[in-house]
């Protein structure tokens, strides 16, 4: 077997998504694993929180591509999200998609507090902005008008259920925030959500979307519901396994986890017939259009801040997308996560798709014939040529539409 061409390092031991790139490079025979500290590689699979972005592209004549977009936690970080969404002129139709929500920081760190009257002009003026004003003023109109009490805070960098409070009390809200001492979101609750049946229980979506080194944006095909196991009681807000569907929440504190489901979670092609059947509506109809205008939305309104087309390395980056559905079929972004995990049965064909959309197209693999192309090349005789777009004012190279399980937005 020929020696491979080009070499890869890992530095990140807990992402089950790219240990499983990591075998499927090995088995191609045409990619070696060196050690963690080796400078000399072609492809990093990095730890997202911990990357040397600064180090990277100055092998000489070395071609280099990471797993992360430097930036992206402007997306990632529930704050950082909402503080993107208020202030990009781009992203104004947000009211439709997004719920309303604010950033609110415990008085002991002495954030300024933006006044309830001109907030948005204090967020994009200060790095950093308590809103509890403009939420409070929020809340007490909507409480006057009738149009709904409940809310949700939770913590800007949680994870897993963790950090999290409903409430129909502003007060008990943000002195909760101000208790645990660190930045959270107050965003209004989704009080009237689809529900699933049998069980009248509530779900919301996961989907998987990939932005590769020339900032293309491509869809999984594949989704997954995550459920909850207990029925939605609106009239009880202590009880979490009926208003959070994280598996970790379900699984540790419900008797009827997996009930419904095989592990809490449904898939597309059960939800299509479940539309269908309950509704009479299609998910290609009803939901995929909102989610793929969203996702682009969000992705766009970044490329310019994150994109690597003019930088001596490129980057790629799984995203994790969270939705839920309201009783109109009004579809609404809750969430996105820059390192996502994946449902255990999608692994075989997410982690190829990643190979061959994100990687393969920078580093192509020689299917025994000679490749003459710059990108069969782990060197490129100047730093940048293999990227022939690295100019900023180049135009994008689009990808193809369609590349195994992903198709491009």
């Amino acid at each position: 077997m020929n020696a491979p061409m080009y070499t890869f390092v890992t530095r990140d031991d807990n992402s089950t998504v790219y240990a499983e790139v990591s075998k499927i490079l090995l088995s191609t025979g045409q990619w070696k694993r060196l050690k963690r500290d080796n400078p000399r590689f072609n492809l990093m699979l990095g730890e997202r929180n911990r990357l040397p972005f600064g180090r990277l592209g100055h092998e000489p004549g070395l071609v280099q591509l990471v797993n992360y977009y430097r930036g992206a936690d402007k997306l990632c970080r529930k704050a950082s999200l909402v503080k993107l969404i208020k202030t990009s002129p781009e992203l104004s139709d947000s009211t439709n998609w997004f719920p309303e929500s604010y950033i609110i920081y415990p008085t002991n760190l002495n954030t300024p507090v933006a006044p309830a009257t001109n907030g948005i002009s204090h967020l994009k003026c200060n790095p950093k902005t308590d809103e509890r004003e403009v939420f409070l003023a929020s809340y007490h109109s909507k409480k006057e008008s009738g149009e709904g009490t409940v809310w949700i805070a939770k913590s800007s960098a949680g994870a897993k259920g963790a950090g999290i409070l409903i409430s129909h009390d502003a007060n008990q809200l943000l002195e909760y925030i101000d208790n645990q001492g660190q930045v959270h979101v107050i965003q209004k609750y989704l009080e009237k959500p689809l529900l699933l049946e049998p069980g009248h229980r509530k779900f919301d979506i996961r989907s998987w979307v990939l932005v590769d080194h020339q900032y293309n944006i491509y869809l999984y095909r594949e989704g997954v519901l995550r459920t909850s196991s207990e029925p939605y009681n609106s009239s009880d807000l202590q009880d979490m396994t009926s208003h959070l569907t994280n598996h970790c929440i379900q699984k540790e504190h419900s008797q009827n986890y997996g009930r419904y489901e095989e592990g809490n979670e449904m898939f597309f092609d059960e939800f299509r017939l479940y539309l269908l059947n309950t509704h009479n509506v299609t998910l290609e109809a009803a939901i995929l259009p909102q989610i793929k205008q969203i996702i682009k939305s969000c992705l766009s309104c970044i490329e310019p801040a994150i994109s690597t087309k003019h930088l001596s390395y490129q980057s790629f980056q799984l995203f994790g997308f969270d939705f839920m559905v309201d009783e109109s079929f009004k579809v609404w972004l809750i969430e996105i996560n820059g390192a996502p995990a994946c449902a255990q049965k999608l692994y075989p064909e997410l982690c190829q798709g990643i190979v061959d959309v994100a990687i393969s197209s920078v580093f192509a693999l020689n299917s025994g014939s000679d490749i003459s192309s710059a990108s069969s090349s782990p060197y490129s005789s100047s730093p940048s040529s293999i990227f022939t777009t690295n100019s900023c004012s180049s135009p994008k190279l689009r990808g193809p539409l369609h590349v195994g399980p992903f198709t491009r937005l």
